[in-house]
């Protein structure tokens, strides 16, 4: 019996669904496919947006990685030039050492030897009979310090003169003169002494030593000056006639020489 009734049950349930009208199951069918075919709009606008949004991100990374890149090579183009500049800053700072050791050597050098011809030529004199000085002779100018340059000597006597201390530069040009007979500076050294007296208004010794100069160093390209120098202490000593010759020998013989304007200075003084 019961399972009779449930059978019926289920029978008319069965028929009361055969039963519903066609059009609302349509209906549903209906709107359940505009459900669908918005949500695959939806995906598709969503799948859009990713992709635009992918795009995006890849232009930023490689923006990002291309910054990235030129500011690395930036740095290391800075890095190089500083390593460059600390180098040569080194270099240079190595060569003002080296410098500032050879000044003060070459200081000390040239200090030491004008000691040494300041003690030589304060040297108290004897009175014995072979004393040159005693027997009214100049005295002979002292020998070089042994081991020393030629040009280290010719420039202390040199630094002398120009500081006006020209007793002491015409003692150091001698013994320059006296070591190094032989030297191309000989010349210049005994027109130096010649330069020296002149200065320190001993016209007679400036004469003199420009004739030891023009006969010892005929070929010398100091020559010029000296004729030139010889001119000026002969007309301080109001010796008129052998200023005059020898300032016209050296306009005549050295035409090219810069002294040959000078001399010609000269001659115009003479003729007022």
């Amino acid at each position: 019996m019961t399972q009779t009734l449930a059978r019926a049950i289920v029978l008319v349930a069965c028929l009361a669904a055969a039963t519903r009208p066609a059009s609302a199951a349509n209906k549903e069918h209906q709107q359940l496919m505009a459900d669908i075919r918005m949500l695959q709009e939806q995906a598709q606008i969503l799948q859009t947006l990713l992709g635009t949004l992918n795009e995006s991100l890849k232009a930023v990374n490689a923006r990002l990685d291309s910054q990235v890149e030129t500011s690395r090579k930036a740095f290391a183009d800075q890095k190089l030039i500083i390593d460059n500049l600390s180098n040569d800053a080194r270099i240079i700072r190595e060569k003002l050492d080296d410098n500032n050791v050879r000044v003060g050597s070459l200081s000390q050098e040239v200090e030491a030897l004008r000691q040494s011809l300041q003690q030589l030529s304060t040297r108290p004199a004897t009175t014995t009979d072979s004393d040159p000085a005693a027997a009214g002779q100049p005295a002979p100018a002292p020998a070089a310090v042994i081991g020393e340059s030629p040009q280290k000597l010719f420039d202390a006597a040199f630094a002398d003169y120009t500081a006006g201390q020209y007793d002491l530069a015409v003692i150091g040009f001698q013994g320059f003169i006296r070591t190094f007979p032989k030297s191309d500076l000989a010349d210049d050294a005994q027109v130096n002494i010649c330069s020296a007296y002149l200065n320190d208004h001993k016209d007679q010794q400036a004469a003199e030593a420009c004739d030891v100069a023009i006969r010892t160093y005929p070929s010398g390209d100091k020559i010029p000056e000296a004729y030139y120098r010889k001119g000026l202490a002969l007309s301080n000593l109001r010796d008129v006639a052998g200023a005059r010759a020898a300032w016209e020998y050296l306009i005549k013989t050295y035409k090219d020489s810069p002294m040959v304007t000078l001399a010609q200075q000269g001659l115009d003084r003479l003729r007022r």
